[in-house]
């Protein structure tokens, strides 16, 4: 008896610990705890899946976070950051990144280390150009780039061969470098905002 219980202890560890390192689907990422506190995320690393930090007023990335090995959602809207280190793409479970509304003015050059992430979304910035490695982003689906001082897109964005939509409103963009960007992402549903009589 004392035999089967010890087995049994064995398993279901051996389950928590299979769940925390596979890759969640968006309904069984949904149904996880998500961590709204720096602290209490602190004192439970292995179970950080879902982190939600939206209005602390952070002025730098909280480098903590990279201790969250098992890490698929990171939500840092409405603060004040003003970049996101090299060093995010140790997060190799990472699917969901959210910094919108902060104070961004780049990417990180190596943003395409992130090969998990499906989905970004850094609207209401101030960057300006996409990183050369954002092609990298294999499994990308959704970007939401509304409304930021973009004024260069590599030639790499061919490879998003998983894209379905981007957000490029409100963004000044001439004709010409609007139909550049939907030729190399012929399947992908893009938004502009109407063509600007601008140069780049």
């Amino acid at each position: 008896m004392k035999n089967l219980f010890l087995f049994l202890i064995i398993l279901f560890t051996g389950l928590s610990t299979s769940a925390q390192e596979a890759l969640l689907d968006s309904l069984a990422l949904s149904t996880y705890e998500e961590f709204t506190d720096l602290d209490s995320a602190r004192r439970n690393p292995d179970k950080v899946v879902k982190l939600s930090l939206r209005k602390k007023k952070y002025k730098d990335f909280p480098m903590q976070i990279l201790k969250f090995k098992n890490l698929q959602y990171l939500d840092l809207s409405k603060n004040s950051l003003k970049e996101l280190p090299d060093s995010i793409t140790t997060l190799k479970k990472l699917q969901y990144l959210i910094v919108s509304k902060n104070s961004l003015e780049a990417l990180p050059n190596t943003i395409g280390g992130l090969t998990n992430l499906k989905y970004i979304n850094v609207n209401q910035n101030e960057i300006g150009r996409i990183p050369y490695s954002f092609g990298q982003l294999e499994n990308l689906e959704i970007a939401d780039l509304w409304s930021n001082n973009l004024e260069y897109f590599p030639e790499t964005l061919k490879n998003l061969q998983k894209l379905k939509a981007m957000d490029l409103r409100n963004i000044l963009i001439p004709q010409i470098h609007q139909d550049n960007i939907q030729s190399m992402l012929p399947n992908t549903v893009i938004y502009f905002s109407p063509a600007c009589k601008c140069s780049w």
